[in-house]
């Protein structure tokens, strides 16, 4: 089984001089030598390198006391998770499962071979507790494909203990500056390797200037479409190893990025041709909605713990809370072992294969071509009409279920003029960005509505269970009425809202 660990360090360059005395530094008491560890890791990734142009780093070391199977993810600048598997023959499966995403169908191969002789330091407080780990490694790296290379360098790596303050290696840094150290220009051994065994370095000019052309100022309407909805498939790719390890937060922001992504492909049709954008519509939708099998449940377990919290203990009448945390727990199991299963799914992975393709050879409209401002702005107002409609018909519904639909599907629509809105706001500006706000202010209280509508829905079941294992159901009913009154002033409150919503672009 695989664990993980969240790593904070720094490198940087040596000229053999070895490490300057730290004593003192930061609250450093005592230095502590650990001797010479070797180490010997191999990195696997696609003959590509995908996982190297993603800054993820897959190997397999012996040596040290963490020998096994590692899995670098970046975070910050200095900082990554690490997640470990014991060592094997072959990638763990649950490694490779993570950075399936990224990887697709490709092979993982061996791809460079470093071997390290690890000068270790621990740097301790004046009570002997670890604040962080310096050391001083001599690497000899060999590249593994193609017609080989080799290099050598010395660096130094200070790694923070666990729990560290961050703030310590700041301090720890200022030091080697004084001592002429200075950080390294690569951010990972793998990276320098890559650099020093292979032409790297032209390599990677290369593809930065790929990616500084594809990532070039919008100038087009379909600049501008393009760039939003690559950025959705960014968060798509690099949300997923975070969803498969049920991150907090992770699945509700993929599940924004797939509707931004879809309704972008709604929204804007006048720039894409819908008779090739519908088809990945259509799986975007899907995937929406498996991922919010997860997080529907996560957002109505939050609710209603929260409102039973707020009850008075005298109000609450029979294992209510036992009832509703096996509910969660048991509905979240299930869920999140179906979402991992739709992440490996064929159907997945080739919807991020035509997520590429169309961004790669986007298939543009003569409006995409045009000048930003009145195309945008154009579609804009179109879903804000259909949104104005949708908004009618709910305040003009009895309530009931009737109001209930047409509340929802006016949370639907508001959620995609947010995301028009959003898409356009480089090239609309101010008004843009102030609809955008208005949308999101309209959705949070739709959403309100919507969520005391799922509310009542699962209460109502809970109850019918209680019922029959004759237990009361007075505190099911007394938070079914508080849900109904939130829905009700959220009702109260819509007209007002609305009206106070203006979009005020000229085009």
């Amino acid at each position: 089984m695989a664990d993980a660990k969240r790593e904070i360090e720094r490198k940087y360059e040596s000229d053999d001089s070895g490490l300057p005395d730290l004593t003192g530094v930061g609250g450093v008491a005592a230095v502590l030598d650990k001797g010479v560890v070797d180490l010997d890791a191999t990195y696997y990734d696609t003959v590509d390198e995908r996982l190297a142009a993603a800054s993820l780093t897959l190997r397999r070391r012996t040596g040290g006391s963490d020998a096994g199977w590692h899995l670098k993810l970046p975070v910050a600048p200095g900082v990554r998770d690490e997640i470990r598997a014991p060592l094997s023959d072959t990638v763990p499966e649950e490694l490779a499962a993570l950075v399936r995403s990224r990887v697709r169908d490709a092979e993982l191969i061996p791809l460079v071979r470093l071997r390290s002789a690890r000068d270790v330091r621990h740097l301790l407080d004046a009570d002997g507790l670890l604040l962080a780990e310096a050391s001083v490694d001599s690497v000899t790296a060999q590249r593994l494909t193609g017609k080989g290379g080799a290099a050598q360098w010395t660096e130094i790596e200070v790694e923070l203990a666990d729990d560290g303050d961050p703030a310590f290696l700041d301090l720890v840094e200022k030091r080697l500056r004084r001592a002429g150290v200075h950080p390294s220009t690569s951010p990972s051994k793998l990276a320098r390797a890559l650099e020093q065994t292979s032409g790297r370095k032209h390599h990677r000019k290369s593809r930065a200037g790929q990616r500084s052309k594809a990532a070039r100022s919008p100038v087009t309407a379909g600049d501008h479409v393009l760039a939003y909805l690559r950025a959705q498939r960014d968060v798509l790719v690099e949300l997923d190893p975070a969803v498969r390890r049920d991150v907090p937060d992770s699945v509700h922001r993929m599940r924004v990025a797939t509707r931004r992504a879809r309704s972008t492909l709604r929204s804007f049709r006048s720039v894409l041709d819908r008779s090739i954008t519908d088809t990945i519509g259509v799986e975007l939708k899907w995937l929406a909605g498996e991922l919010g099998v997860d997080r529907d449940q996560e957002v109505l377990a939050d609710r209603l713990t929260t409102a039973l919290d707020a009850l008075p203990p005298e109000l609450v009448t029979g294992p209510v809370r036992a009832r509703l945390a096996s509910w969660a727990e048991a509905r979240h199991g299930s869920a999140h072992g179906h979402l991992t299963g739709v992440l490996d799914s064929r159907r997945h992975l080739t919807l991020l294969d035509s997520l590429d393709t169309l961004l790669a050879t986007p298939p543009l409209r003569p409006a995409a071509g045009k000048p930003p401002q009145k195309v945008l702005d154009k579609a804009v107002r179109k879903d804000l009409a259909t949104l104005s409609d949708l908004i009618g018909q709910a305040l003009d519904a009895p309530p009931g279920e009737a109001r209930d639909i047409a509340v929802h599907e006016a949370r639907k629509k508001a959620k995609r003029t947010r995301y028009a809105a959003e898409a356009a706001t480089e090239a609309l500006g101010t008004p843009a960005r102030a609809l955008t706000r208005d949308m999101k202010s309209l959705t949070t209280l739709l959403g309100e509505h919507q969520d005391s509508v799922m509310a009542r829905r699962t209460l109502r079941e809970l109850a019918a269970a209680a019922h029959g294992a004759g237990e009361s159901g007075f505190t099911y009913g007394l938070l079914y009425g508080r849900e109904e009154a939130r829905a009700a002033a959220a009702e109260a409150e819509l007209p007002g809202l609305w009206g106070e919503i203006t979009y005020g672009v000229s085009g």
